[in-house]
């Protein structure tokens, strides 16, 4: 069953620098990578079919697990897409799987109870995961197999949710089966799509705020059950085992990311971090309300993750030498720089191609050979799980954990 929307033609490249965030200047195009998108027909071809919507070849995908609630939104969007084929569902559980037939028109054959079946039967190019976190290790093992060797797959990317790994080293296993298999693997951020954080992380790139020297992150919403997630969703997801903890790691992956980023890989020398059980009688397990404090040679990093804001929220907060950016949702930013009175709101520029959105991202991982690199990349994830390690442990040991340097 084929899904799809139009990949949009070239985007403008990334918010520059001051002059262009506060300005409006426009930026060179920057060119789509290859394979994204078939090129332009030639000059000389009649105006009434150079118009026409081009061929898009879809990248054919297989969603291993449903039980991590973000697959809805998925499916809701892939049902849009042009540029996505969805070739088979492995779930072992098959009333869950109906439940989503039914909502998006999926065709019945597409079930399959067993991922290893399901990669056998219909040889995806790229493998999108709705598991646990906890099962991202196994799903990307089972993927590797299909991906390396004799008769195995000529290319398999995977995708996944965060956060990557219920630990550093499952993180570790995780990093170097994608190398051995010579297989990408892809951690899906909502906030890596985010065009203010593109713009906040091309203020600090440009110099034009200075060096960092302190970072504020916001994530989280009224909690889980307070919002109303799936009952598989809030099953996993309230279960230590199963999600690494509660808040720390479903909204504390979310600052790790963006500040691993935005300090171009460096790792935290300490980490510290409090949580605590506000509604007990709903997360009897786990956290619901965690704070982490990341210290760098010259810089710190607060990271707030709560379920129990009274309203969603994520943005950041990025201080330095000279200035400062605040993002405000996807598109905004309040930027105040040197010899300015007060903050001016902005809006953020689009991002280069190919991060507007996941899939985008995807194809040109596929049919581009893009490596990823950025929030999403396995050496940004690898830090960001050493953090999550760091910061539970801290919250139970009552320590500030100090950092191995790899």
């Amino acid at each position: 069953m084929r899904f799809g929307w139009t990949i949009a033609g070239v985007i403008v490249a990334a918010i520059a620098g001051v002059t262009t965030l506060v300005r409006g200047q426009e930026q060179a195009p920057v060119k789509s990578p290859p394979g994204a998108q078939l090129p332009a027909p030639p000059r000389d071809v009649p105006l009434a079919i150079r118009d026409r919507e081009p061929e898009i070849k879809p990248v054919r995908v297989v969603i291993a697990g449903m039980v991590h609630g973000h697959v809805d939104g998925f499916l809701a969007a892939a049902g849009k897409r042009k540029d996505i084929e969805i070739v088979g569902v492995a779930e072992p559980d098959r009333a869950l799987f109906e439940r989503y037939a039914k909502k998006y028109g999926l065709d019945s054959k597409l079930y399959h109870e067993e991922l290893q079946e399901t990669l056998a039967a219909t040889r995806p190019q790229a493998v999108l995961v709705y598991t646990s976190t906890a099962e991202h290790r196994k799903v990307v093992e089972l993927c590797a197999k299909g991906a390396a060797g004799p008769g195995g797959q000529k290319f398999l990317a995977v995708m996944m949710e965060k956060p990557m790994a219920v630990s550093a080293e499952d993180a570790h296993a995780i990093a170097e089966v994608s190398k051995k298999a010579n297989m990408p693997v892809i951690v899906n951020y909502e906030t890596t799509w985010y065009r203010s954080n593109w713009g906040a992380h091309d203020l600090v790139r440009s110099g034009a705020i200075g060096d960092i020297r302190k970072v504020v992150v916001h994530d989280g919403h009224q909690g889980p059950k307070e919002i109303g997630v799936q009952p598989e969703f809030f099953s996993w997801l309230t279960d230590p085992q199963l999600d690494g903890a509660g808040a720390l790691y479903d909204f504390g992956c979310y600052g790790a990311d963006l500040m691993t980023w935005l300090m171009n890989g460096e790792r935290p020398l300490t980490v510290t971090a409090v949580t605590q059980q506000i509604k007990p009688d709903v997360y009897s397990k786990v956290d619901d309300e965690a704070t982490i404090v990341l210290t760098y040679p010259k810089a710190q990093a607060i990271v707030q993750a709560s379920w129990n804001w009274p309203f969603d929220r994520k943005d950041i907060e990025v201080y330095g030498q000279k200035g400062y950016v605040i993002t405000v949702k996807r598109d905004e930013m309040d930027v105040r720089l040197p010899g300015e009175a007060a903050a001016k709101r902005v809006q953020a520029k689009p991002v280069p191609e190919p991060n507007e959105d996941s899939i985008t991202y995807l194809r040109a991982v596929v049919f581009g050979g893009m490596k990823p690199d950025g929030p999403g990349s396995l050496e940004t994830n690898v830090v960001v799980s050493a953090i999550l390690d760091a910061a539970r442990e801290s919250a139970r040991s009552g320590k500030t954990v100090r950092l191995r340097e790899k």
